[in-house]
């Protein structure tokens, strides 16, 4: 009897230190709202890679999960637009980083609102969600300290007919 318990005991404690190892460099988060329409919908489920600042810095148009700043119980999921030492503007329904327009063919309406030129701080980031006029971003709130960043939006399995790696645009300054 004592080699089943043990077999048992073994099997429960490898299981628990696989799925504690998984929950350490993945994350599942389900997308609430339509501030990322067109590229992510409501109820849309994503897998996050919370590894990968671990080894690299986030770059523009990645599409972060991250804890709300004014509410850390909060996640949300946004793209980067501006990194630190950015000067980011929002003018005429347009987005412009040190003066160059930034080419978003992501975004399907312009926004309608004007966000005055800012110097996005060392180890923050400036965030948009691509549905610019639904959207609590970093037009209302302001930038985004790096250490409520989780992780960047890699996978998204549900709705099946979406199912894939997720795309991360990469918007360039001095576009079209």
């Amino acid at each position: 009897m004592k080699p089943v318990i043990r077999d048992i005991l073994e099997t429960i404690l490898l299981t628990l230190i696989i799925y504690y190892g998984v929950q350490l460099g993945v994350q599942n988060f389900r997308v609430e709202g339509l501030s990322m329409v067109p590229t992510l919908h409501n109820n849309q489920y994503l897998i996050v890679n919370k590894l990968s600042y671990r080894f690299a810095e986030p770059q523009r148009g990645d599409i972060v999960v991250f804890r709300f700043p004014h509410d850390p119980r909060r996640d949300f999921i946004k793209r980067i637009i501006a990194l630190p030492g950015e000067a980011v503007e929002v003018r005429d329904g347009r987005v412009f980083i040190n003066e160059q327009l930034l080419d978003e063919p992501y975004v399907r309406a312009p926004p309608r609102y004007n966000y005055s030129r800012r110097v996005v701080p060392d180890g923050e980031y400036f965030v948009l969600g691509d549905n610019r006029n639904n959207s609590s971003d970093s037009h209302s709130w302001g930038s985004l300290p790096q250490e409520y960043v989780i992780g960047k939006a890699w996978f998204t399995y549900w709705p099946l007919n979406w199912f894939g790696p997720l795309s991360h645009y990469t918007p360039v300054a001095g576009g079209p």
